[in-house]
């Protein structure tokens, strides 16, 4: 059943008004008829069962039939700090990614990070960011939607580590077996963190783990820069029951 993400101001306690794209698509693309059926998600984690009731203008009308716990979003949040790779890798990995799981993505800046974001651009470039995991997110059922926070430097990333309740660091230069950092403990709120193409330096390794990091190795293959993310990122929901089965 095909799926929408509405804001609070769209809703009423029995009907929706869907405008814009969304709208659209349900009237130009897909050309529902009256009486057909939608979910839409209040982004907060419900679903609303809902049926189209009529169009007026270029407004579709929904009448909500049933409100329903969402099933989409994992119990751990992770969020997933990268550093910003060439071409359109970063779209893959806010894709995937939001399929998978993630609650929000962190672009970063490092030492050794090629792309050159311009901050005209940077505003537009976001948009378009959001858009993609929007779509992700109604094509996984997903709950809410992931969050893509503005361009982050390095320092100011480090600032952040604190907030969260375990912070890893993928390096390829060597770290703690992944599955022993994951029988370790168990936590709420994660954060992973991967480098660009030509990986950390090594005052960056210092400063993560002086700031209170875990290094962690992916094993002895040297993963591409958007295979990373994704690879960790499986590995995590897998271990906390998120892919199927009983945690590990």
């Amino acid at each position: 059943m095909q799926r929408y993400f509405i804001d609070a101001h769209q809703c009423s306690s029995d009907a929706i008004r869907i405008e814009g794209s969304d709208a659209h698509h349900i009237t130009r693309v897909l050309r529902m008829q009256l009486g057909a059926q939608v979910i839409c998600c209040d982004g907060k984690g419900t679903d609303l069962l809902a049926e189209v009731k009529a169009v007026e203008g270029d407004a579709v009308l929904l009448r909500v039939h049933k409100r329903m716990t969402s099933r989409g979003e994992p119990a751990i949040a992770v969020t997933v700090a990268q550093a910003l790779p060439k071409g359109d890798k970063w779209e893959w990995v806010l894709q995937k990614g939001t399929e998978l799981g993630a609650v929000s993505f962190l672009p970063v800046l490092t030492t050794r990070t090629v792309v050159k974001l311009e901050a005209k651009k940077a505003d537009k470039k976001r948009e378009r960011w959001q858009k993609i995991v929007k779509e992700a997110a109604e094509q996984s059922h997903r709950g809410r939607i992931p969050v893509v926070e503005p361009v982050i430097r390095w320092s100011p990333l480090l600032d952040l580590f604190p907030t969260y309740d375990r912070v890893l660091f993928a390096y390829e230069k060597g770290g703690q077996p992944l599955r022993h950092v994951l029988e370790e403990s168990r936590c709420e709120r994660m954060l992973i963190v991967v480098g660009p193409e030509g990986g950390f330096t090594a005052e960056e390794a210092e400063q993560a783990q002086a700031a209170g990091a875990v290094a962690i190795t992916l094993g002895s293959r040297i993963l591409r820069a958007e295979t990373a993310p994704l690879a960790l990122l499986s590995c995590l929901m897998y271990a906390h029951g998120e892919m199927g089965g009983e945690p590990l």
